[in-house]
């Protein structure tokens, strides 16, 4: 019986370790939940994924792929190691190492909650993840597949976008029957501070160019077409992840 008693007592302690080991959000209570101004298609069905941080998006399947529906806002990786804040011009421009910050360095929570944070390239391609587990920042097959989808470069800006002027400085074709509800979130050009929010929407792919470049795309408020190039890695842009496979 003492054997018996025993056993019972190494599985609860097992048990208890076990369950103490796994790994919980950071921020189980973030404050930028639920605080999206964000309109998105109504005629869709979203799912959901959390973040190291705790922070939840709204998730959109199109075609055979799934994508985020709201810009990343973390600021921690998988790991739970912290991404650097860097608000100073001249530092953020002269980086070769990870960093991310907010639109005009705002505090604004509904503004982060909305249009997420910028990062540099250096965040997205380290190794730690920038994404939540499970995800990954899309490379640029991932993009060509959901812009083809959607049907080509020139009119798949239409089915992105978040449908209305909310956020877009004025009406547009828009009629985010995708559900990926692109945003306006601006970015960060090297010193510059943050430029062209509610005009551009500017996101990064994964995909490295060269030593000092990679790839980007951005959707502008005035048409309907997915822009695509190459820029410096220090640049500020907003983070779309997709889903493995």
């Amino acid at each position: 019986m003492k054997i018996k008693g025993m056993v019972l007592i190494f599985i609860a302690v097992v048990s208890i370790n076990f369950t103490a080991c796994k790994k919980k959000p950071l921020k189980p209570d973030n404050p930028l939940n639920g605080r999206t101004t964000a309109v998105f298609n109504p005629n869709k069905t979203y799912g959901t994924v959390t973040d190291v941080d705790g922070n939840v998006y709204k998730t959109i399947i199109i075609g055979n792929q799934t994508w985020m529906a709201e810009n990343l806002r973390t600021i921690h990786y998988q790991n739970g190691d912290a991404i650097p804040n860097i608000t100073d011009n001249t530092t953020w421009k002269d980086l070769s190492t990870d960093a991310y910050c907010n639109y005009n360095n705002t505090t604004d929570l509904d503004t982060i909650a909305t249009y997420g944070r910028l990062y540099n390239w250096y965040a997205v391609a380290d190794s730690r993840g920038l994404a939540p587990k499970g995800w990954h920042v899309p490379d640029i097959n991932d993009w060509l597949i959901l812009i083809d989808y959607l049907g080509g470069d020139t009119i798949a800006s239409k089915h992105l976008k978040e449908a209305g002027d909310l956020h877009w400085v004025r009406y547009n074709e828009a009629d985010n029957s995708s559900g990926f509800t692109a945003l306006p979130g601006g970015w960060r050009y090297l010193s510059e501070k943050t430029i062209n929010i509610s005009f551009y929407g500017d996101w990064w792919v994964s995909t490295e160019y060269n030593s000092s470049s990679a790839a980007f795309l951005y959707l502008f408020v005035y048409d309907t077409k997915v822009w695509k190039g190459f820029n410096y890695k220090q640049n500020g842009y907003s983070v779309r992840c997709i889903k493995n496979n």
